[in-house]
């Protein structure tokens, strides 16, 4: 009975060090978080990344109007998927974008795609925001390339005009994104709160394992065989 219960104890601690370790993978950030965690500083949030899906979203910069919100910390970074077909994943930026009446404010985002499985060929933008009974105006645009810059779609949506737009382009393994807001707040004030992005493509998946995850899991599994044979073994009197 003893050795039955330090055999769960010791299968219990075996697992949640695998845990743990899964979860500590350098670099990797769990959303939901806020911007912050990916963009310095410190310099080292530059090379932190997400995984929605089969996608890694990386390489993320921020960029603002001197003095105007939201900092990178009051803007936080979602999981998105967009309901198909085609079903789409891909991120959610949340924050007070706003202009005050009389103002223009400017923000740009940038990161970089790569598709774990498959390749990238379309992608979806949308935003929700309002124009508070003025002359104000909204645009939310977006230019995507190649990693090594050729250009391979713009989009944009806006406010007079549609908030929501598409796009597809050549398949790519991976791509560079550089989001652009644009708020003006004209008579009354203008303000953008979500902001979503979803990309599609051919033959992704869930996801793929990384395989210092696959390595850890293969240690966790090899442990509690070996453990289960030890306990096994026939005592000698």
């Amino acid at each position: 009975m003893k050795r039955r219960s330090l055999f769960v104890l010791l299968v219990a601690g075996v697992v949640v060090w695998g845990l743990g370790a899964l979860e500590a993978r350098a670099g990797q950030v769990i959303l939901p978080a806020p911007l912050s965690d990916f963009v310095p500083p410190p310099a080292s949030n530059s090379s932190n990344f997400a995984i929605v899906g089969s996608l890694e979203f990386s390489n993320f910069g921020y960029t603002q109007t001197t003095g105007a919100p939201p900092p990178a910390s009051g803007v936080t970074v979602n999981p998105f998927t967009l309901v198909g077909p085609p079903a789409e994943t891909g991120l959610q930026f949340v924050g007070t974008f706003n202009a005050a009446a009389g103002t223009t404010q400017d923000w740009a985002i940038t990161y970089k795609v790569t598709a774990l499985s498959g390749t990238i060929n379309d992608a979806y933008l949308a935003f929700t925001g309002g124009v508070f009974a003025g002359t104000g105006s909204i645009s939310v645009s977006e230019s995507i390339t190649t990693l090594t810059g050729a250009p391979l779609a713009t989009m944009e949506a806006s406010i007079p005009g549609v908030n929501v737009t598409t796009s597809t382009f050549a398949p790519q393994t991976a791509i560079l994104v550089t989001k652009d807001i644009s708020v003006i707040g004209g008579s009354n004030g203008a303000t953008v709160s979500v902001i979503n992005q979803a990309y599609s493509g051919i033959g992704q998946h869930g996801g793929v394992p990384e395989p210092a995850s696959i390595a850890l899991l293969g240690i966790g599994i090899s442990g509690l065989f070996a453990l289960r044979r030890f306990f096994k073994r026939p005592s000698v009197a």
